[in-house]
């Protein structure tokens, strides 16, 4: 964001442009978004808008931050306080059906999701999610008693982190009954790979 808003007229406002322009990404993806129509649609002049995102790129990162933080909300809520291996694996299973379930309902979730690709600050954004909800995994894993070194715990967490948002991804553009086999699949190996961490 070019500016933070800081009086409450001014969130306000924010939030109305960051509304928008979700809604727009559902109806016709980020490649259509612009930023005539994400001013129209919010009822707040262009210069306010330029006001605090100079670009659609700006606007499509203050996105990302957005979902990112409720994804890691949810990891954090689902996962604290699992005190064993069963409860881990039952929690850890619930957050997949959960994020396979959001990634349905929010289509504006899954473009922006794929957006990270070919963006560079995106994609940093992107490792940083990985890496902090790995954390999260690696901190339950430790509480239910795994003895993995720090260094394989930490990168086996992450790349199931990181892998559990790229097949919500792939499952949803797939579809159907073979989305949600993708989905299914992906719950298996996860939770295999968690259960030999704590062996």
């Amino acid at each position: 964001m070019r500016r933070r808003p800081a009086q409450k007229r001014s969130r306000e406002r924010v939030e109305r442009l960051l509304e928008a322009a979700a809604t727009l990404i559902a109806e016709s993806g980020s490649d259509g978004l612009r930023m005539s129509e994400v001013a129209a649609r919010a009822g707040v002049p262009i210069g306010s808008l330029y006001q605090y995102f100079p670009d659609k790129s700006a606007i499509i990162h203050a996105l990302s931050e957005r979902y990112f933080a409720e994804g890691r909300r949810c990891v954090e809520d689902g996962l604290d306080g699992v005190e064993t291996p069963a409860a881990l694996s039952t929690a850890f299973a619930d957050l997949v059906d959960e994020y396979y379930a959001l990634f349905k309902a929010e289509p504006v979730l899954c473009d922006i999701r794929t957006g990270t690709q070919a963006d560079r600050s995106l994609q940093a954004l992107d490792l940083e999610d990985s890496r902090a909800n790995g954390a999260i995994l690696a901190a339950a894993l430790r509480r239910v008693g795994s003895g993995a070194p720090d260094a394989v715990l930490t990168a086996e967490t992450v790349l199931i982190m990181h892998f559990g948002e790229s097949a919500m991804r792939l499952a949803v553009v797939t579809g159907g009954a073979e989305g949600d086999a993708l989905v299914a699949a992906y719950k298996r190996m996860a939770l295999d790979r968690i259960a030999r961490l704590v062996e």
